[in-house]
């Protein structure tokens, strides 16, 4: 056995510069090796060839492009010329793109290796893309094609060149010679699920590096291949809590603050459960502007209100809402629910709070995160990100839809959402002589105690407002309303101003 002394170095990383590959790839292909890029036609395999060629020469190396396929030169660059990526600048001076079949028409595969030896070293590139590699198979025989991806493999180490071939597939898991000479294999799929058009990316094999299995979905736009982890792989280890003393982040509501005895534990998850209107985002919006009162950078991350009506919503119920969002103490971000990408839901989130080093998160509207390809990944998914929001140090408030509008009684809905939060605060609406009342409740608070008893609320023109005592939520659970209650906190005169909406006509 070798002494540890005699052992080599680990290999050098290359990396692809596209973030979302080199996190999966822990960091990037191995300076050296030779990885196959496979899939069917229209996957993407061209472009992300192509697109790691551009980063690698922009980094200050080079590279060459070796093409084995018809397609020519012109004609695939200026496919590519739209794509931020590309820059004309380098070809022909630290990129060059080189067809290599006269050489393998006229010369067989060992004509091909010269060529390619020859040039990679003349060019002094660090790295070899050959897009079309299939075609060598009918030029040689099952021995002579290994032959030739062995001598290739040797020829581009010896040389520090790293080599990406490209092949078209029509199963991933079908055997090929080269699948098993390669040190790496990156598979891309497009398939359809539903109406919608899935592409993802899997690393079926990676020598000497861990990387993270599975699935990973990827987008081609504008900036070419963008790829995201899937979020549960790549947190699936859930970092140390964050050390700091944990603090108490009210609402801003007097009678509900006191109610979770002074607010959340910092770090905290809370559900705020309630059919449509039941006062979820207004709840959620005091939460905001009472940090943001506190110097607390606060964010919005909601689906279906626009920043516009939001600040007009803010603005019916005596909150500054927007000033606070001109001075950057809060920031909005809105995703219409359309065709989310979990995973890049996560990242766009995650990226935010890291930017602004965001103390107080209001989650509006979680259900829209259902509206998925794969709704199974879900409560591994809210999880991690979980985790990781808890690491941060991020007091999180997140509404979520309770189909019961009208519900005298609290049934609570299953799923790991519900599971998942350490707080839950139920909002719903009861109906007595023919008003509709909203009434509060905590159903649990983890790691501190709370006034469990019910609780009746408004949303008026100066906000919501929370009955100092159960006595009116008592009343209208019992049905022994009166024109007046002067001990429970909101004075009754008899008019509509208890119901659903306020005292203000037209408050949200």
């Amino acid at each position: 056995m070798p002494e540890p002394s005699s052992l080599p170095d680990a290999l050098p990383r290359v990396p692809t510069h596209i973030p979302g590959l080199d996190l999966i790839l822990n960091g990037g292909l191995l300076e050296g090796g030779l990885y196959l890029v496979l899939g069917t036609p229209g996957t993407g395999k061209t472009i992300l060839c192509n697109q790691i060629a551009f980063k690698h020469v922009a980094s200050g190396e080079r590279a060459v492009y070796v093409t084995l396929i018809a397609e020519t030169h012109a004609r695939m660059l200026a496919h590519l010329r739209p794509l931020t990526f590309f820059d004309p600048a380098p070809i022909s001076d630290t990129l060059y793109y080189i067809s290599g079949y006269p050489a393998l028409e006229q010369e067989g595969v060992d004509g091909l290796l010269s060529m390619l030896r020859s040039t990679v070293r003349d060019h002094r590139a660090t790295l070899l893309v050959i897009d079309g590699i299939v075609n060598i198979h009918p030029l040689a025989d099952i021995l002579g094609y290994k032959r030739f991806m062995q001598d290739l493999q040797v020829t581009m180490e010896a040389n520090g060149c790293t080599t990406i071939l490209i092949t078209p597939s029509g199963n991933v898991f079908e055997p090929s010679p080269e699948h098993t000479i390669v040190d790496g294999i990156i598979a891309l799929s497009h398939q359809r699920v539903g109406m919608r058009a899935v592409r993802e990316l899997e690393i079926r094999k990676f020598r000497g590096s861990g990387f993270l299995e599975g699935s990973h979905s990827i987008e081609i736009g504008a900036d070419g291949v963008t790829v995201h982890p899937r979020t549960e792989a790549r947190y699936a280890s859930p970092p140390a809590w964050a050390g700091e003393e944990r603090q108490r982040m009210g609402f801003g509501i007097p009678s509900l603050d006191e109610m979770v005895q002074g607010g959340l534990l910092s770090g905290s998850t809370t559900m705020l459960l309630g059919a449509p209107g039941s006062g979820k985002t207004s709840l959620g919006l005091h939460f905001l502007a009472e940090g943001a009162r506190q110097g607390q950078p606060g964010l919005h991350f909601g689906f279906y209100e626009t920043p516009p009506r939001l600040a007009s919503k803010a603005s019916q119920i005596s909150l500054d809402f927007a000033r606070h969002v001109v001075e950057g103490t809060i920031e909005v971000i809105w995703q219409p629910p359309l065709e989310n990408n979990l995973d890049a839901l996560a990242e766009k989130l995650l990226a935010a709070i890291h930017r602004r080093k965001v103390r107080r998160l209001f989650l509006d509207g979680v259900n829209a995160f259902k509206e998925v390809v794969y709704p199974e990944r879900l409560g591994r998914y809210f999880v991690a990100l979980t985790n990781e929001l808890r690491a941060l140090d991020v007091t999180t408030v997140y509404t979520s839809e309770w189909p019961a509008l009208l519900a005298p009684a609290a049934e609570l809905p299953d799923g790991a959402m519900v599971e998942m939060a350490e707080n839950m605060i139920l909002l719903r609406y009861v109906e007595l002589r023919s008003q509709l009342y909203r009434l509060l409740s905590i159903i649990k608070i983890r790691e501190s105690g709370y006034d469990p008893s019910i609780r009746e609320f408004r949303i008026t023109s100066q906000g919501v407002e929370v009955a100092s005592t159960f006595e009116s939520a008592e009343a209208i659970l019992t049905g022994t309303a009166r024109p007046s209650f002067p001990s429970s906190g909101f004075p009754r005169t008899g008019r509509r101003s208890s119901g659903a909406r306020g005292g203000k006509r037209g408050v949200p």
